[in-house]
């Protein structure tokens, strides 16, 4: 009678044990189990502003977009106002809630570190010009937008208007710097743009050139406020911007409204709410197909740049008016002079065929941080982008850009 007590419990204790060794494999197995196996994923963003500024109200767009094309297939997560310098915390704060995979606007190296650690999380990082993609692991990917293609276009917008301004005034010189550009700094990413953008306005009025003034960062309204005050009092009557402000939108506006007309293109949306008096033309970067396709490649378990349509570097992606990921935005049909919507079409669709060669032409270009480093564009084309989602071209023209306070 006691053996089959003793033998009782003891076959109890197996079947307790086997059966709690049932649930933690069950429940261990769904918590292991990839989006690819549950069809749900969390999503993470990190942002270095928040919406009120135009650069990050963009991304956020993106992440509206993803959650009203996903439903309840993703649930997103986001850290606003995210110092470059304290972005590990809210990145792991975000991982340990859930992320699989997580976006970041920030210029940090943080990403690329964290991948190391976090091998089941995709790190998806816009490409920044001091990060670089050698010698990451395979979680961690870069991408961008081609914004040159979208800088020359509205640049063909802005010489449409330059070149009425002109016949209307013929006191004008073309030659004099009335054309403005308000950047952040003298990095390739800058420089390619406003280049781009005065080659745009030069097939247009071919003797245009432009002044320069750099506020020395990426969101400093008070700073970007200045330096079109500036540009304005140096006979700029159009300006345009690569800063994440509206900060020069409302400064012309301002002139504008006071009987000084000075027209601006626009940076990540647009500005006619802002300047309807004065915006040309905005342009953007399109975050949605990277967004949205790389979320995709997550839940399908796919490597992102087999599922993303875009150009491939490595696991660096970029893409132009061909795959949607530039825009040119909400051209002002109240003050753009006829035939403009035309030009900048044809120049979209010549983009998309690969007929435009914008870097090229007969200019001469110098390093400004190695004065030996020069390029000839009228005996070699530069090709942007061919290599890295993240611009390179810093070269500046010095016949027709001339850089105001460097």
């Amino acid at each position: 009678m006691e053996k089959k007590q003793v033998l009782t419990r003891w076959l109890l204790t197996v079947v307790v044990c086997l059966a709690v060794l049932l649930v933690v494999s069950i429940v261990t197995g769904y918590w292991q189990k990839g989006p690819a196996e549950t069809g749900v994923i969390k999503v993470g963003f990190v942002y270095s502003e928040d919406e009120s500024t135009p650069y990050t109200a963009n991304f956020v767009r993106a992440q509206r977009v993803l959650e009203e094309q996903y439903g309840d297939q993703v649930e997103v997560l986001f850290r606003s106002n995210v110092l470059s310098s304290d972005a590990e915390r809210p990145m792991q704060e975000l991982i340990r809630e859930g992320c699989r995979i997580l976006f970041i606007n920030l210029d940090t190296e943080i990403p690329a570190i964290l991948a190391r650690e976090y091998p089941d999380v995709v790190f998806c990082h816009i490409s920044m010009p001091d990060v670089s993609i050698e010698g990451t692991p395979d979680n961690y990917h870069t991408f961008n937008g081609e914004i040159y293609q979208a800088r020359y276009v509205s640049g063909i917008a802005a010489g449409m208007k330059l070149q009425e301004l002109l016949e209307q005034n013929n006191q004008l010189d073309p030659a004099s710097g009335l054309v403005g550009f308000v950047g952040a700094n003298s990095t390739a990413e800058v420089v390619s743009g406003y280049t781009a953008f005065l080659l745009g306005v030069r097939t247009i009025v071919p003797d245009a050139t432009m002044r320069v003034r750099y506020t020395g960062s990426w969101g400093n309204y008070d700073a970007e406020r200045q330096a079109t005050e500036q540009l304005i009092s140096e006979g700029c009557i159009i300006i345009a911007q690569h800063v994440n402000t509206s900060a020069p939108a409302n400064v012309c506006q301002e002139a504008t409204k006071n009987g000084n007309p000075v027209y601006h293109v626009g940076y990540h949306e647009s500005m006619l709410d802002t300047a309807l008096d004065c915006a040309l033309v905005s342009i953007r970067t399109n975050w949605v197909p990277y967004v949205t396709e790389a979320v995709q490649a997550v839940l399908n378990g796919d490597v992102i740049e087999n599922a993303v349509k875009g150009h491939v570097h490595g696991r660096d992606m970029s893409a132009g008016f061909d795959y949607g990921w530039v825009e040119l935005l909400d051209l002002n049909q109240f003050i753009v002079p006829e035939g403009t919507k035309e030009k900048v079409e044809q120049a979209i669709d010549d983009l998309k065929k690969g007929k435009v060669k914008v870097f090229s032409g007969d200019y001469h270009g110098v390093n400004p941080k190695n004065h030996a480093d020069t390029i000839d564009l009228n005996e070699e084309e530069y090709i942007e982008n061919e290599h890295s989602s993240n611009p390179t071209f810093s070269y500046r023209l010095e016949d027709c850009i001339m850089i105001e306070e460097e």
